[in-house]
């Protein structure tokens, strides 16, 4: 399920690790923050640590996913290990009402 996120937010997100068992675990060098479609929702304010960034919806309606990517190896090889979560942008409070009138008809 998506978390929903109003056009006119942003959210801020944190980023743990964990090892099989459950237990925390670290990661080497900063998380890599991404979003899958940034016309729907862009990363910002990502933290010197890489631990935690905001998800900031940028209007349209949609969906996107933001990931974070880190390096659980602590030697010299790369292992990724990815985190990811669906957001989706959805319309926000109404705030105001247009009236359109159309072709006047005969009474």
């Amino acid at each position: 399920m998506a978390f929903i996120l109003p056009d006119t937010k942003k959210v801020p997100l944190t980023v743990g690790f964990v090892d099989a068992a459950g237990n925390p675990a670290t990661v080497e060098g900063a998380p890599a923050w991404a979003s899958s479609d940034e016309a729907i929702v862009t990363i910002s304010d990502v933290a010197a640590d890489g631990l935690s960034a905001f998800a900031v919806a940028v209007g349209p309606l949609g969906t996107a996913q933001v990931s974070v990517t880190a390096d659980a190896d602590l030697g010299e090889g790369v292992v990724p290990v990815i985190g990811v979560l669906d957001i989706e942008v959805a319309a926000s409070q109404a705030v105001s009402a247009a009236v359109a009138a159309g072709e006047p008809v005969d009474k």
